[in-house]
C-alpha cells in the first residue's frame, strides 16, 4: 500500500471520527417538544435552529435570547449562544452560558465543556472534574473532542500530565490504548511517547514515538522528540538525523496546528534550529 493510499485512508478515518463528534452537538429534534404538546418550547426550538444571521452577530444572539425567554429549559440555545464568547476570549460570559447548558443537559454538554476547559482555558482540574463526572454517565466511552482529534479519556490524561501527575497520565493512556476495540487517534502515541521520555523511560519513548510515525508520518514532532531522546542517549548521528528530518517536515507544513490555541507538545522551527545548532558541535 502506498503512502498516498494510507494518507487517504487516515483522512477518511479522521472524517468519520469528526462526524461522530459533531453528532453529539447536532441541532435538537424540535418535534420532541411538539409530541409532548409543549408548543412554547417547540416554537423556541424552531427559532433557535433556523436562520437568524451569522454566528456571533447581534441578530443571531438576539434570536437565542428570544428562544431562551420562551423556553428557559432549551439547553441548545445556551450552548450556541456561548460559542462566540469562547472564540472571542470572553471566557467569563462563555462559562456562565455553558454552565447553564450543562445544568440542563449534562450528558450532552459535559464533554464539550471539559474539552474547552482543556483547550482554551487551561483549566485542567476543572476539565478533569467534567470528564470524571461524564465517566459516571458513560463508563464505556465518554466521547470525542469537538474537533474530532481526541477521545476524551486521552484528554483527561493530558490534563493530569499538565498538573504534574505524569505517572497517572501514562496509566490512563495505556489503559485506554489497551481497551478492546479502541483505535489509536492521530496524536495518542505522540503524547504517550513524550510522557515516557519526560519520566525517564527513554526506550518507552522511542517505542511510542516510532508508533506515532508509523500511524501518521505527517508530523515533525515525533522526530523532534526522538532527537531529544537520542541526544540523552549520546547517539550523535541519530540525534542529528532526527532533527534534520523534523526540520524538513516542519518546512513542508507537517506539524501540529490549531486555529485557536497552542496544542500540547507542539514544536516550533526555533526549537528545531536550536537543537540542530547543538548537534553540529555535539
Amino acid at each position: 500500500m502506498t503512502k498516498s493510499m494510507l494518507s487517504a485512508g487516515r483522512l477518511v478515518f479522521v472524517f468519520l471520527l469528526t462526524s461522530l463528534a459533531l453528532v453529539a452537538y447536532a441541532e435538537p429534534n424540535c418535534n420532541i417538544y411538539k409530541m409532548e404538546n409543549n408548543m412554547p418550547c417547540y416554537e423556541a426550538c424552531v427559532l433557535a435552529t433556523t436562520g437568524g444571521g451569522e454566528q456571533g452577530s447581534r441578530k443571531s444572539q438576539e434570536k437565542f435570547d428570544k428562544a431562551i425567554e420562551q423556553c428557559p429549559a432549551l439547553d441548545y440555545a445556551y450552548m450556541e449562544k456561548s460559542v462566540p464568547y469562547l472564540k472571542r476570549g470572553d471566557f467569563v460570559t462563555w462559562k456562565k452560558l455553558i454552565d447553564k447548558a450543562v445544568e440542563l443537559n449534562p450528558t450532552l454538554h459535559l464533554g464539550y465543556r471539559g474539552w474547552c476547559r482543556y483547550q482554551f482555558l487551561r483549566d485542567y482540574k476543572g476539565a478533569i472534574k467534567d470528564f470524571e463526572r461524564l465517566d459516571t454517565l458513560f463508563p464505556h466511552d465518554i466521547g470525542y473532542s469537538q474537533n474530532g482529534d481526541y477521545q476524551l479519556t486521552i484528554v483527561k490524561a493530558l490534563c493530569y500530565s499538565a498538573i504534574g501527575e505524569k505517572g497517572k497520565a501514562i496509566e490512563i493512556m495505556e489503559t485506554q490504548l489497551g481497551k478492546k476495540g479502541y483505535s489509536p487517534m492521530v496524536y495518542d502515541y505522540l503524547h504517550l511517547g513524550v510522557l515516557k521520555m519526560e519520566t525517564g523511560d527513554l526506550n518507552g519513548g522511542i517505542d511510542f514515538l516510532t508508533k506515532s510515525i508509523a500511524l501518521n508520518d505527517y508530523l515533525a514532532e515525533p522526530y523532534y522528540y526522538l532527537g531529544l531522546i537520542y541526544k540523552s542517549k549520546n547517539l550523535k548521528a541519530e540525534y542529528k538525523t532526527a532533527m534534520e528530518k523534523a526540520k524538513a517536515y516542519y518546512l513542508k507544513g507537517y506539524k501540529r496546528f490549531d486555529p485557536y490555541t497552542h496544542p500540547m507538545h507542539k514544536v516550533y522551527l526555533s526549537d528545531i534550529d536550536r537543537e540542530l545548532s547543538i548537534a553540529q558541535t555535539f
